[in-house]
């Protein structure tokens, strides 16, 4: 750079409107692309026409520059009213405890060989740099998932194999699925580990049977040391591909390589999911991941602002993690929101400021949260039955389908566990529950009056 050169902590017209324009990139992108590539981008400097900004590594710097580079230019250049270049870097070797600051992580945790398992996921999956289990935060909503995480990575195949993870959207299982990688090739980088998703995994055996490649395929998946399957639950009602998975799993099994599950329900509640693959899916381990609790809520905005380097009055963390708290990933969008405000007025932001910018945010989070009692009243009104029918033990079919129906919803739209559903519902077991879920969903499919009445019911109570 030469020297009309600007500092953006002090000048910087092109960074603010990089901040700006920041926010508007979730319009852009899937939220999943934002926070991988996107969320943590920083303007360096700039001049001439050219702004810099620094990547937390050299794989990002050179994804976004090569897969984003003239988008991000362009949307830019609106924003600014004139033509920009965008210029990518990343913290060099002599710039290690920089990097350390960016991940949260000691310095001496920052390695080459950690850069280099990076890529080698990134070449092939989508794999989150910020995953590691140093960025997790652990409450009593998740402390069983992260602990039996760990003792995975610490000796793959041999403790909790496999292993099932489940929970809402937003609260940690793709995140701690990741760390499992990290944390594996940290410790033994010559490790094949693959990561991916259910709907990857289902595209790229489509895509090896139409080219005549499922030799290639299968052994890219079965000789393997480590196998991490997002979204397992999109197996549902795919024969072809189970049965693919079936004998992927038990290939794996049988050599004793790592296996780890994630899904937004119990394997016993993924519809059309054969049995066998139930099973097998509960031969380890099954840990579910609740919603973070208030103090697990205010620990993950504080840890994330101290990485962001944001110095946030603890009237606003209580703020946030009050406003809102059925999903980890809308609570970092709220933080997220609140530091580009900061950045563009340059000054701390006031409890009553955040309140007023995150108004919608909080609307829409209250507006979400459903309670069981709720349901019950909705539905047995619609079903023109009492709510003492309804939690009753009669079993007549205009009473026991509405009941179910009541279930469905209650795990649909809360995050309570089978059991405390059971319970809410005049003390059933958690199998009734599993049940009622299977028999709606299966009602919805064949019949598209239940389907319609079932998703009406849904947008009331939501």
């Amino acid at each position: 750079m030469n020297n009309s050169t600007t500092d953006v902590q002090k000048e910087g017209p092109l960074a603010i409107t990089w901040l700006s324009l920041q926010g508007n990139l979730r319009e852009l992108f899937a939220e999943d692309v934002y926070r991988i590539w996107f969320e943590d981008l920083r303007p360096l400097r700039e001049g001439d026409g050219e702004l810099v900004l620094l990547a937390p590594n050299e794989f990002a710097a050179l994804w976004i520059r090569d897969n984003y580079g003239i988008t991000l230019e362009k949307h830019l250049a609106e924003a600014a009213g004139k033509v920009v270049h965008i210029a990518l870097e990343f913290p060099q070797k002599a710039g290690r405890e920089e990097m350390a600051a960016t991940e949260n992580l000691p310095a001496s945790k920052v390695s080459q060989r950690r850069l280099n398992a990076i890529r080698r996921f990134d070449e092939t999956y989508l794999i989150n740099p910020k995953n590691t289990f140093e960025n997790f935060v652990v409450g009593a909503g998740n402390q069983l998932a992260q602990a039996t995480c760990l003792a995975v990575a610490k000796d793959p195949g041999k403790a909790y194999n496999p292993l099932f993870l489940y929970g809402a959207t937003g609260l940690g299982k793709t995140h701690l699925l990741q760390a499992v990688a990290h944390a594996t090739l940290e410790r033994r980088s010559k490790m094949q580990v693959i990561y991916t998703s259910t709907e990857k995994f289902t595209n790229e055996f489509i895509k090896a049977v139409q080219e005549n490649s499922l030799g290639k395929f299968r052994n890219g998946y079965r000789k393997v040391d480590v196998l991490l399957i997002d979204d397992v639950h999109f197996l549902s009602g795919k024969e072809r591909i189970q049965e693919e998975f079936f004998y992927t799993f038990n290939e794996l099994f049988e050599s004793q390589k790592q296996i780890c599950l994630c899904s937004d329900r119990p394997a016993a509640e993924i519809a059309r999911l054969e049995s066998r693959l139930i099973s097998r899916f509960q031969w380890g381990f099954v840990a579910d991941i609740q919603a973070p609790d208030l103090e697990t809520r205010i620990a993950i905005l504080r840890k994330k602002a101290n990485a962001m380097r944001l110095n946030l009055p603890e009237d606003v963390l209580q703020l946030l993690a009050e406003g809102v708290c059925t999903n980890v990933r809308r609570l970092e969008g709220a933080l997220n929101r609140v530091a580009g405000y900061m950045a563009l007025t340059r000054r701390p932001i006031a409890a009553a400021e955040a309140q007023r910018l995150l108004q919608d945010v909080f609307r829409e989070e209250a507006a979400r949260v459903v309670h069981i009692e709720q349901i019950q009243r909705q539905v047995a009104e619609h079903y023109q039955i009492t709510l003492a029918e309804l939690l009753g033990k009669k079993r007549p079919a205009a009473i026991a389908f509405p009941r179910q129906v009541a279930m469905y919803l209650s795990r649909l739209l809360t995050s309570h566990s089978l059991q405390r559903i059971g319970k809410e519902f005049g003390g059933r077991d958690h199998g009734t529950v599993i049940h009622a879920c299977k028999t709606v969903e299966g009602a919805m499919e064949q019949d598209a009056s239940v389907r319609k009445t079932v998703e009406m019911l849904q947008r009331v109570l939501q």
